[in-house]
């Protein structure tokens, strides 16, 4: 989401989350408004490769460390994170538990993992991270490609 008004009339529409992705670098002042006025449906959606922050669809360098724009993202009102390791999206290698421990920490509150979950043992770690650590995790390609199914990874998670 890009303006108030879209996120206005998801609101309205009953959407329980909203993402904000490359505004958070690209008109903070829209991405601050939009943490204020509804802090419990937005979410800061944040993608890196290598501790550097991706925009637009990952194509762009925001010329932000990681680190520092999510450490921000409470001043703002955020309470949500999806934190994407672009290295890892895709890929089914596993995932950096570690680096989410890391990214929970600086924020101040749990996120979203997303990138690399490849099979029941990656939701499982993360599960075991806990709920200060991981709120939960988005998991694509392992499921349309049969590694895992929704019902076992709910079971993994202990959902």
């Amino acid at each position: 989401m890009r303006s108030i008004a879209a996120v206005e009339r998801l609101a309205e529409l009953g959407v329980r989350r909203i993402s904000i992705g490359t505004a958070l670098v690209r008109d903070p002042v829209f991405a601050a408004t939009a943490a204020r006025d509804f802090a419990d449906l937005v979410v800061a959606d944040v993608a890196a490769r290598d501790g550097q922050v991706k925009v637009n669809g990952w194509r762009e360098g925001a010329c932000v460390a990681a680190d520092e724009l999510v450490a921000h993202l409470a001043d703002l009102g955020y309470r949500h994170l999806v934190f994407t390791d672009i290295s890892r999206d895709g890929m089914q290698v596993g995932v950096n538990v570690e680096d989410y421990r890391h990214i929970a920490r600086v924020a101040g509150f749990p996120v979203v993992a997303s990138g690399g979950i490849a099979s029941l043992e990656d939701i499982r770690a993360l599960a075991a991270a806990g709920p200060d650590v991981i709120e939960g995790c988005i998991t694509g390609r392992a499921i349309y490609e049969g590694s895992l199914t929704l019902e076992a990874a709910l079971a993994a998670a202990g959902s």
